[in-house]
């Protein structure tokens, strides 16, 4: 196994600390060489800084100048995170990117089309792409079990502070973007460029937040329409995160994505259940399954350094990236 040098740059978003713990835990794949934190960031988020004080803290110009480096792991505020990640493949580092981006389109085509160029690996934060119970979703209906595909029903809320929900409103999607896009991007790994995306997004007014902490797109296909969904404002929000997929021939729904196992960083994926070639019968339930425990972003980075170390070709590609960014904007309100 190549061990891979690393830098991260930011710890300002939601997923920075524990990315950064994940690399930290696979020691065999990464060495940690420095973080490094953009100006805004160095007294916002220096509450953040004490677990990892062994490591050198530099700034973005420094680590990026740093010899021997593979890959840069960016996880900068949403705004900053495709300058970033631009300035890291110009030095032509492999990049982990948190998603979904910042929000100017023609920023994020210029990052696509560089590393295209450069041929190194552009990997997004989309961390459900490695979620077992998803994972194994994603294989039966490739396979065929659930038949033509004509629906895929995808939610992720949560329940945030009013301050957290006032600080979605930097986002002209405010939830969707923030959130929603994981949701648009499991819709289009089952169905493809939609023909037409309905936004609806809107703000509840709870606690008196004027932000669109309600997001909700339709995409419309030829043989039928999806849904993602998410809100900020949910109660018990966290265990309504749910995956449904309907076909000819079954359905397999996922409820709740997550659930919290007990230990930090832990999930368990739980109540998966599957209808398959029973349709017609409203007496049978299927049948229900549990993963066992697992670190929410182990995978997503243990893939990420082996695509880094050509030992696997990353499925994802920029013009998949391109694509799910460009829809992304679409179910957010943005005219493309």
């Amino acid at each position: 196994m190549k061990r891979l040098n690393v830098i991260q740059i930011g710890l300002g978003h939601d997923h920075a600390c524990a990315v950064l713990e994940s690399m930290l835990r696979q020691k065999e794949r990464f060495r940690v060489c420095a973080l490094a934190l953009p100006e805004c960031e160095r007294e916002k988020y220096a509450d953040r800084l004490a677990p990892f004080a062994d490591i050198p803290l530099l700034t973005p110009e420094e680590a990026l100048a740093l010899q021997g480096t593979d890959a840069a792991v960016i996880e900068t505020e949403e705004k900053n995170l495709t300058r970033c990640a631009a300035q890291a493949i110009g030095r032509g580092l492999h990049v982990h990117m948190d998603k979904p981006g910042g929000e100017t389109l023609s920023d994020f085509e210029a990052l696509i089309s560089a590393a295209k160029r450069s041929g190194k690996v552009l990997h997004l934060g989309y961390m459900y792409r490695y979620n077992p119970a998803v994972r194994d979703m994603m294989k039966r209906v490739r396979a065929g079990e659930l038949g033509e595909i004509f629906c895929v029903e995808a939610q992720m809320n949560c329940a945030l502070s009013d301050e957290k929900r006032a600080w979605l409103g930097q986002f002209r999607g405010g939830m969707m973007f923030y959130l929603g896009c994981h949701m648009v991007d499991v819709i289009l790994q089952i169905k493809g460029k939609p023909r037409e995306v309905i936004p609806m997004n809107c703000a509840t007014g709870i606690g008196g937040v004027a932000a669109k902490d309600f997001g909700m797109a339709a995409l419309r296909y030829e043989n039928g329409v999806c849904f993602a969904k998410t809100c900020g404002a949910e109660a018990s929000g966290y265990l309504r995160r749910q995956i449904v997929v309907c076909g000819s021939k079954g359905t397999i729904e996922l409820n709740p994505l997550e659930a919290y196992a007990g230990n930090t960083g832990t999930y368990l994926c739980t109540r998966t259940r599957r209808v398959l070639k029973d349709r017609l019968n409203w007496a049978y339930y299927g049948e229900t399954e549990d993963t066992a425990p697992f670190e929410r972003f182990d995978g997503m980075m243990a893939a990420f350094g082996e695509y880094a170390a050509k030992e696997r070709e990353n499925p994802f590609g920029c013009d998949y990236e391109l694509l799910l960014y460009r829809t992304l904007l679409q179910c957010c309100g943005d005219k493309i």
